[in-house]
C-alpha cells in the first residue's frame, strides 16, 4: 500500500490510520449514557499503538473529549520518544470535565479553540499537532470560517501543521477545504454506509477522506453476539439516534446484520478477515482514503493493520459488492 498525503504534501501517512476513541475508556454525557466503548487497559493499549507503529501505521487519530483528555495521555505516553515517526491528528470544540469523566457542552468560539490546542498539547505531550479538527460537525458557517481563519494563524505559529473538519455535511466541509493548510475532511464512510458526495469532494480539492466508522463501530468485524457491546459504558448498549448500526444491548440491528452477511463472502475473498475486507473496500473506493479502524488491543492493532499486506478489492470485486447491496 502506498502512503497518503495530508495537506499540501508536506505530511506523509500510511494509508490505514488507528482511531484513539476507544483507548480514551469510560465517559459519559450529562445524563449518564455512556460516551465510550467501555473499560480499558491503559497498558493494552500503548503496546497496541507500538505493535501498530511496528506494522507500519504512521498515522494516529484521537480528540481531546474522547475520556475526556485521557485518550491523548496514553496516545502521548505510547509515542514518548518516538513522536517525530508518526502523524497525530486531535479535534477540538466539546467541553467536558475531566474529574466526573462527562461532555458538558461544546464551544465553538475562537478563545476556546485556542485552550483547546494548547491543553492538547500538554496531554499529548508534544510541541505541535498534524492535523487539527473542528469536532463540531453543525457549526454555522459565518463562524466555521473564522475557525478556519484561526487555525491558519495556529500553523504560522507553528502549533498545528494543517486542518480539517470533522463533518459528514459536504458543503461544510467545502467551506475548510478552501483553506491553504486545509489537510483533508473526517467523515464517516464504510461498506455499509457509503458517501459518494464526501469522497467526490476530497478528490476534486486533492485533500485526505479521514474515514471513521470504516468497520460500522464493530458491526463490519464478524464477532457475534452482543459481547463487549452490551457492557455497561459501552456507547452501543444504549446507542443514541444517530448510530442506527445496534439495537439496544450492543445487539446488531437485524437489517444491518443481513447487509453485512450479503456481502461477507467477497469482503473475505483472498484469505482476509471480514475487517480487512472492509477496509480493503474503502481503500478501493478511493485513493484518498485514509481509514482509522478503533482498537483496544494488540491482537485488534495486529488484524486491522494485517489489511496493509492485502491492499485494495480489486474493482471486479468492488462491483460485485456494489450490485449485492443495491
Amino acid at each position: 500500500m502506498e502512503n497518503r498525503t495530508l495537506g499540501d504534501g508536506e505530511i506523509q501517512v500510511s494509508a490505514l490510520g488507528f482511531g484513539c476513541w476507544a483507548i480514551g475508556g469510560e465517559w459519559q454525557d450529562p445524563d449518564g449514557r455512556p460516551l465510550g466503548w467501555g473499560a480499558v487497559d491503559d497498558d493494552e493499549s500503548v503496546a497496541a499503538i507500538r505493535r501498530a507503529m511496528e506494522l507500519g501505521v504512521t498515522f494516529f487519530d484521537t480528540a481531546d473529549t474522547y475520556g475526556t483528555g485521557h485518550s491523548e495521555r496514553v496516545l502521548g505516553r505510547a509515542l514518548a520518544g518516538r513522536r517525530d515517526e508518526v502523524a497525530v491528528a486531535t479535534k477540538w470544540g466539546n467541553v467536558f470535565d475531566e474529574e466526573t469523566r462527562t461532555r458538558t457542552g461544546a464551544d465553538s468560539t475562537v478563545g476556546y479553540a485556542r485552550r483547546a490546542l494548547v491543553a492538547s498539547l500538554r496531554r499529548l505531550g508534544t510541541d505541535w499537532i498534524d492535523v487539527y479538527q473542528l469536532h463540531l460537525g453543525d457549526v454555522p458557517l459565518t463562524i466555521a470560517d473564522e475557525l478556519r481563519s484561526t487555525c491558519d494563524e495556529f500553523v504560522r505559529e507553528g502549533l498545528i501543521r494543517a486542518y480539517a473538519w470533522s463533518t459528514d455535511d459536504p458543503e461544510r466541509a467545502a467551506l475548510f477545504a478552501q483553506g491553504e493548510h486545509c489537510a483533508g475532511v473526517q467523515h464517516a464512510c464504510n461498506v455499509l454506509t457509503d458517501a459518494p458526495e464526501m469522497l467526490a469532494l476530497c478528490e476534486r480539492r486533492g485533500i485526505a477522506s479521514i474515514v471513521r466508522s470504516p468497520l460500522a463501530m464493530g458491526l463490519l468485524t464478524g464477532r457475534q453476539g452482543p459481547s463487549g457491546r452490551g457492557a455497561a459504558g459501552d456507547i452501543r448498549s444504549l446507542p443514541p439516534v444517530w448510530l442506527n448500526w445496534f439495537d439496544e444491548g450492543g445487539v446488531p440491528a437485524p437489517e444491518w446484520q443481513a447487509r453485512v452477511d450479503a456481502v461477507r463472502e467477497v469482503l473475505t475473498a483472498d484469505g482476509r478477515t471480514l475487517a480487512q475486507g472492509a477496509l480493503a473496500w474503502l481503500w478501493a473506493r478511493s485513493p484518498r482514503t485514509v481509514p482509522i479502524p478503533g482498537f483496544r488491543s494488540v491482537a485488534q492493532a495486529e488484524e486491522n493493520a494485517g489489511a496493509l499486506r492485502f491492499g485494495p478489492l480489486s474493482a471486479a470485486q468492488l462491483a460485485e459488492i456494489a450490485e449485492l447491496l443495491a
